[in-house]
C-alpha cells in the first residue's frame, strides 16, 4: 500500500490544474460556437486568451461560469465538475470565481474600498450583504487589497475621480477580498492607455504568482499576451487553433490566428 504524506497531498493539490475544459462543445441554433476545446490552467499561471471577435472567447468564459450549459465535453474548476453541480454548489462555485470586465464594472458613486467590499459579499451574512455592514476583519481585508495594488491611499476616494489603470486596480482588489482561486478576465486593458495596460498585467501576473491564483485573460493586444502571459491559447472559428508557451509563438502564428491568409496581414 502506497502511503500519502500531508506534504504529498499538497504538492499533488498544487499540481492538479485550476482549470480543465475536456472536449466542450457548445452550439446555437445550427452555429456551433465552441467545437470540442480543451485546454487546462494552473495554480499561479496568466493564460492568454486570443481571437478574433466570434471566435468563442466570450462563450468560454460563459461555458466556465455555467451561464452557459456545454452541449458535450465537460469544464472542471478546481477539482469539481460544474455540471453536476446543484443550485447551492453552483453558487459556491461561482463565489471562486474572480471577474475583471473591460469597463471595470465598479459603482462610480462609492469610494475604492466599499467598491472592493463587493467580493466579500458571497462571503458575509445576507444582513450584512443587504445593509452593506461590513465587519472589521472585512474593511481589513479590502484595505489589504487595495494596498497590495498600490492604492491604499485611494481608498476613500470616489471611483469616478480614479484614472482608468486606477479603477481597474480597484477591480483587481476586488477580486483578491472575494479570495479568487481563478480569474476570469475580459479584455481588461481594451480601454487603457499603454503605461496603464502594462500596469495592470503587471500588477495582475504578480498577484497570479503570489497567491496562485489561475488566470485566463481575453486579449486582443498580441504584443502584451507575450510580455505578460505564460501560454498563449487562440481561438477561430469555434475551434483551439493554438496552445503554446507565449515565448515560443512566432509573430507568423500570431497573424494566423487573426487573418485567413497571410497575404492579408498587416505588412
Amino acid at each position: 500500500m502506497t502511503l500519502i504524506t500531508p506534504a504529498a497531498e499538497m504538492t499533488a493539490a498544487a499540481a492538479a490544474p485550476a482549470l480543465r475544459l475536456d472536449a466542450i462543445t457548445k452550439t446555437f441554433g445550427s452555429a456551433i460556437a465552441l467545437d470540442r476545446v480543451s485546454f487546462a490552467i494552473a495554480p499561479g499561471e496568466v493564460v492568454a486568451l486570443l481571437g478574433p471577435s466570434g471566435a468563442g472567447k466570450s462563450t468560454i468564459f460563459r461555458c466556465i461560469s455555467r451561464l452557459a450549459e456545454v452541449d458535450a465535453g465537460t469544464v472542471t474548476v478546481l477539482g469539481r465538475d460544474i455540471g453536476a453541480l446543484d443550485r447551492r454548489a453552483l453558487r459556491e462555485h461561482r463565489g471562486a470565481i474572480g471577474l475583471i470586465f473591460q469597463q471595470f464594472n465598479l459603482i462610480s458613486r462609492m469610494n475604492a474600498i466599499d467598491n472592493t467590499l463587493a467580493g466579500r459579499l458571497g462571503q458575509v451574512p445576507t444582513w450584512r450583504a443587504v445593509t452593506r455592514c461590513f465587519s472589521r476583519e472585512d474593511r481589513q481585508i479590502a484595505l489589504a487589497a487595495l494596498d497590495r495594488v498600490g492604492l491604499l491611499e485611494k481608498a476613500y476616494q470616489r471611483a469616478d475621480s480614479l484614472s482608468g489603470g486606477q479603477q481597474q486596480r480597484v477591480a483587481i482588489a476586488r477580486v483578491l477580498a472575494q479570495r479568487s482561486r481563478l480569474v476570469l478576465a475580459d479584455e481588461p486593458v481594451a480601454s487603457l492607455d499603454p503605461a496603464s495596460a502594462a500596469n495592470v498585467l503587471t500588477v495582475l501576473k504578480d498577484i497570479a504568482r503570489e497567491r496562485s491564483i489561475a488566470v485566463l485573460c481575453a486579449l486582443h493586444q498580441t504584443d502584451l499576451a507575450c510580455r505578460y502571459a505564460d501560454r498563449i491559447v487562440a481561438m477561430r472559428k469555434g475551434r483551439l487553433v493554438l496552445d503554446a508557451p507565449a515565448a515560443a509563438v512566432s509573430a507568423a502564428e500570431l497573424d494566423a490566428i487573426y487573418y485567413d491568409t497571410a497575404a492579408d496581414a498587416p505588412g
